[in-house]
């Protein structure tokens, strides 16, 4: 496979930014990631937005809305893209299958949303789309009700991984302190995540408030070419693999307690990158729910099935651990625009591996993975990046 780079990336914060037009996101975001790439918009080939939308705004076809934001971009080719909650990353494999085909020789990758237009109920019958609505679509409590199944299904198999669950909210709490994008930069400490409190109820069978990623606005940019570029201000980060599987959309067809399709994904994208876990420096996953990280600790391979809390309860995952998970703080503390959560996990690991995080940076690291997923495991992507 062609390689591919990550040479410019932009980052809005992360918030509750109800009263910021879409096109200010993209332009913040998309003009930051230029500007570290050392390009004009005029150098762009083609533009791809990852845009869930659902209902969240009026405006569809956002495809169009970069052109608005940078009026240098008004004649270039621009498209949206949209698969869940793992639309971020789709509009970055649509980018990189058109430079790997040598159709393009740059782009420019914007992921964006706005959640907080409409109120709570509204935003969480919007996201249950993103289930099997025919049968579950009328969950209660929305999607944080079709994980809080999955975490009661996987307690009556494997015991109350209640402990976990809250060392996991914790831990990616503590991280997120350290990062200037995030949307909760507080650190909640174990306790306050571990104990129902009026300030962290229930929300949904085991899982608390302090269970479940944040509403949020905001926006993440990449800029990606077929080659580092000699006037940029970052080191470039290139693809060591990069796949994606799919698995049934109804939890119905398959296990709720194993993502398999996530399994298949790191299984196969390990092979392709010819590593294993041991020569990973760092992982950002999809931490939706606290439920999906333990999960994806047993797909990723750090524990077999049904004893993924060992990995967060004996320390691997933490940032001085055998191998630091969501040391940006992840969805759980960054927050979870879902259009920009798959462009900002990226913008993450490449800040990590040019060695640009600020304090969020891990000491040596040169090798990590993304994974983000649409749904419930349903569309599984994972990156294996390392600095060029």
């Amino acid at each position: 496979m062609p390689s591919s780079y990550i040479v410019g990336w932009g980052h809005t914060r992360f918030g509750k930014l109800d009263q910021v037009e879409s096109e200010a996101l993209i332009a913040e975001a998309a003009e930051a990631a230029l500007a570290s790439a050392g390009l004009e918009a005029s150098a762009i080939d083609g533009v791809f937005v990852g845009h869930f939308n659902g209902g969240f705004v009026r405006q569809d076809f956002s495809g169009a809305l970069p052109a608005l934001a940078l009026p240098a971009l008004r004649h270039t080719p621009s498209v949206r893209l949209e698969n869940a909650c793992a639309t971020g990353s789709a509009a970055i494999w649509a980018a990189l299958d058109a430079l790997e085909s040598g159709r393009l020789q740059r782009a420019l990758v914007i992921g964006f949303e706005k959640m907080n237009t409409l109120p709570t109920a509204q935003i969480g019958e919007v996201l249950l789309r993103c289930s099997y609505v025919r049968e579950e679509g009328d969950t209660p409590a929305g999607f944080a009700g079709v994980f809080g199944q999955i975490a009661s299904r996987y307690a009556e198999r494997f015991g109350d991984p209640s402990d976990a669950l809250a060392a996991i909210a914790a831990k990616n709490h503590h991280h997120g302190l350290a990062n200037p994008y995030a949307h909760m930069r507080r650190d909640l400490g174990y306790d306050f995540c571990r104990q129902p409190s009026d300030k962290n109820p229930f929300v949904a069978g085991p899982l608390k408030r302090s269970d479940c990623s944040l509403v949020s606005d905001g926006a993440a940019a990449l800029v990606l070419s077929r080659e580092p570029l000699a006037g940029a201000r970052v080191a470039p980060v290139r693809w060591r693999s990069r796949t994606q599987v799919n698995d049934f959309l109804p939890l119905s067809r398959r296990d709720p307690t194993r993502f398999e399709g996530a399994a298949r994904t790191w299984g196969q994208g390990l092979a392709d990158a010819g590593c294993t876990l041991d020569g990973l420096q760092f992982v950002e996953t999809h931490d939706c729910f606290t439920i999906a990280e333990l999960l994806e600790y047993e797909a990723m391979g750090l524990a077999p099935q049904g004893q993924g809390a060992r990995v967060i309860l004996e320390g691997h995952s933490t940032r001085e651990g055998r191998l630091p998970v969501n040391p940006s703080g992840g969805l759980k503390s960054r927050g979870h625009p879902i259009g920009a959560t798959g462009v900002s996990q990226h913008v993450m690991a490449a800040m990590q591996l040019s060695g640009s995080a600020g304090e969020m940076q891990l000491p040596g690291a040169r090798r990590g993975a993304v994974f983000n997923m649409g749904g419930a495991a349903v569309a599984n992507y994972l990156s294996i990046l390392e600095a060029a």
